[in-house]
């Protein structure tokens, strides 16, 4: 068969470790063999990113502007320990988080569900979406390291002039102090974006903060949320016979482990961030989620959202042999050429990576996998296969779909 021809680039941002072996192994096997891959490549390796001061982060998330359709490989965010194995300038920030702030936006994440994989939740019957606020609060800190005792207060100077303080905290000795900030506008962003997307579903939304806590910060997720709803979608939700609920972040969790599941949750920053690891897990595996940033201007990044897997990539370095689960990274890919393909209207584009994912889940349906997913699976004679042979095995299931 001729392959098939991209008429505008994907935005590439190649990342770190095991998953970076995966991206290439998934180009080499799944992609280019059927498309005339056409991409504009941003090395986002901490080494690169260390080597540009992460000034190529910035420029990736740039392009995706340009392009409106970006897909992204998981990326090491390095801490204290990462500083010396990888000799750093500093401790960068996120990746993830910087191409977020650029972009705003919201990120959608959903379970990827196969029969013979039961969540370890019992009730859970369906997948449940998490809708995470893309922008701020711990992702664009600031935070200060106190040495010794002083008062810490926070100060805003207003455009006119004016200085507003609240004292923090008078310290007695050493601490800590961090700074978070949100904006009204991105608030609202992922308000619109997450009562559209239940209404496309044609899901509940259930939206959780702790403002009983967080007078102000919370609340005001709480307060722009209900406002919205109440002016623009009321209605909307009423005559889709789904619903709107608000309450607590610790009585969402109880709510949604007591849950069968079919509804889409949303959560701020850093909740969203630890609450789809937690569904991931529980529907299966973090390996198993598809995850995509919807900016409010129709710009999308597709990425794998967990780890790079770095266990398995020293193995891999030692010349051991890996049974790593390439599920997210793939579906980052399809997700994105099927994105690509619905803006520049090429249908072939878009039946490509359906069918690819449809192998993929054929792939383990009949009982071949990765190692994480064989002690799950209720598959009998399950047949466990190396990162490689993985999608090699797609590959031929592929073959047949095409």
């Amino acid at each position: 068969m001729d392959k098939i021809k991209m008429k505008v680039p994907l935005v590439e941002m190649d990342g770190d470790e095991m998953t970076r072996i995966i991206w290439k192994l998934i180009k080499d096997i799944l992609l280019e063999p059927y498309i005339d891959l056409k991409t504009e490549y941003y090395d986002l390796g901490l080494e690169y990113r260390d080597k540009t001061n992460d000034q190529v982060t910035v420029d990736s998330a740039n392009a995706i502007k340009k392009y409106g359709v970006g897909v992204k490989c998981a990326t090491i965010t390095p801490n204290a320990d990462r500083v010396k194995e990888y000799n750093l300038k500093q401790m960068w920030k996120s990746p993830n988080g910087t191409i977020r702030a650029i972009l705003d936006g919201t990120v959608f994440r959903a379970p990827l569900i196969v029969s013979s994989i039961k969540p370890f939740v019992s009730t859970w019957v369906k997948p449940i979406t998490i809708a995470r606020h893309a922008y701020g609060d711990v992702y664009r800190d600031v935070e200060y390291r106190v040495e010794g005792a002083g008062k810490a207060e926070l100060v805003f100077t207003a455009e006119n002039g004016e200085v507003t303080k609240h004292t923090i905290h008078n310290f007695d000795g050493a601490g800590v102090l961090l700074g978070m900030h949100n904006l009204d506008k991105s608030i609202e962003s992922f308000a619109r974006a997450c009562f559209n997307y239940a209404l496309d579903v044609k899901q509940d939304l259930w939206f959780a903060t702790k403002d009983t806590i967080s007078k102000k910060y919370d609340h005001t997720f709480k307060d722009i949320f209900q406002d919205i709803y109440d002016k623009e979608y009321k209605s909307k939700f009423e005559a889709a016979n789904i619903e709107y609920f608000y309450t607590l972040i610790d009585d969402a969790v109880a709510r949604v482990i007591r849950s069968e599941g079919g509804y889409v949750w949303a959560c701020k920053n850093y909740d969203g961030d630890v609450m789809s690891d937690m569904v991931a897990t529980a529907f299966g595996s973090l390996a198993m989620m598809t995850s995509v940033l919807v900016s409010p201007e129709g710009y999308y990044e597709f990425e794998a959202a967990h780890g790079t897997v770095q266990r398995h990539y020293y193995q891999h370095l030692k010349g051991q042999e890996t049974s790593t689960n390439s599920m997210a990274t793939l579906f980052a890919w399809t997700g994105a050429l099927k994105k690509r393909g619905e803006m520049d209207g090429i249908k072939e584009l878009v039946d490509f990576a359906d069918k690819l994912e449809k192998a993929s889940l054929l792939t383990i349906e009949e009982g071949v996998m990765t190692k994480d997913l064989a002690q799950l699976s209720e598959v009998k004679n399950k047949k466990v296969v190396n990162t490689e042979q993985f999608l090699k095995e797609i590959n031929d299931r592929l073959v047949k779909l095409l």
